[in-house]
């Protein structure tokens, strides 16, 4: 877990150096970009990974594809490549993102659903966990087909599962019982 605990290192300096500079913000979205780019692109993220391709191809190729990133960013992987440590660009954009969240007192909220989420329902859904947590939720919509119907909302460690297929496994557990 050093890669872990190297990469929230990594995320607490770029968001000081951003508060600092005051560009969190645009950081924060370039972080966001990076993480769904490495998470999108498989070849990308096993390139930053694979020992056998040299530091200088990884940076070159990080520089192209995030071109149009803040200054703070690309001095990030600068640093990540000078000190071997660019295959920890996932997480550390990961940890910068959860970091800015938190110092903004946003909270992340998972609903998984069957569907798309309207945005009727997402408007409730935001002022149920606003209601839950006191603070102010990001919500993110997983589609899961298997749950039947209803929703299951994760905030942090709390759970509200209202979904039909867990409904279903309660009766048929009241019924195995008796």
């Amino acid at each position: 877990m050093a890669g872990a605990r190297a990469a929230i290192r990594y995320a607490k300096a770029l968001l000081s150096l951003a508060i600092d500079s005051k560009t969190a913000e645009v950081v924060n979205k370039d972080m966001k970009l990076i993480a769904d780019t490495l998470a999108q692109s498989k070849d990308l993220s096993e390139a930053l990974q694979s020992p056998v391709i040299p530091s200088s191809v990884k940076k070159s190729t990080l520089l192209e594809v995030f071109k149009n990133a803040n200054k703070s960013t690309l001095s990030l992987i600068d640093t990540l490549v000078a000190n071997n440590r660019i295959d920890l660009l996932s997480n550390v954009a990961l940890k910068y993102n959860a970091l800015y969240d938190e110092s903004k007192g946003i909270q992340l909220a998972t609903v998984t659903t069957a569907v798309e989420l309207t945005a009727d329902l997402k408007k409730k859904v935001l002022a149920k966990a606003k209601e839950l947590t006191g603070k102010d939720v990001e919500v993110e919509n997983i589609i899961d087909e298997s749950i039947l119907g209803g929703f299951i909302l994760r905030i942090g460690d709390m759970q509200y599962n209202a979904s039909v297929a867990n409904q279903l496994n309660n009766l048929k557990q009241e019924f195995t019982l008796n």
